[in-house]
């Protein structure tokens, strides 16, 4: 079992930047790919950016490829989301998620969630 706890979230100007942080409980973080995921008002769920156990390999969205980060530190079972150059349309509510699938994009393989952190991008 692995709980999740976003934090980091707030309301920034567009151009600007925020970083999230996702705490994770209990001793086998290292053994699960943590990903991020969005969920902007009256939409789907979708996928930001995954990373690997070790964090040596990661895959982002395309539409933040360039502009976000993710990395994670196993030692503070803490996985991370640098978000620069923020856009409008990033305003969503922003979501960790842990699961022991390699290389997965999709939500319904994802085991574990947090309970979401605000992102909002103001004009």
């Amino acid at each position: 079992q692995v709980q999740l706890v976003e934090s980091g979230g707030g309301l920034v100007q567009a151009g600007g930047s925020l970083r999230l942080s996702c705490a994770a409980s209990g001793r086998t973080f290292g053994n699960y790919v943590m990903g991020w995921f969005r969920q902007a008002p009256g939409k789907g769920r979708e996928f930001v950016a995954s990373i690997s156990r070790s964090g040596a390999f990661a895959n982002s969205a395309d539409s933040v490829k360039g502009r976000f980060t993710i990395s994670r530190d196993n030692a503070k079972n803490t996985v991370y989301l640098q978000m620069n150059s923020l856009k409008p349309e990033d305003t969503a509510v922003y979501y960790c998620a842990a699961t022991t699938t390699t290389g997965s994009r999709r939500d319904g393989e994802y085991n574990y969630w947090g309970q979401g952190t605000q992102v909002t991008v103001s004009s």
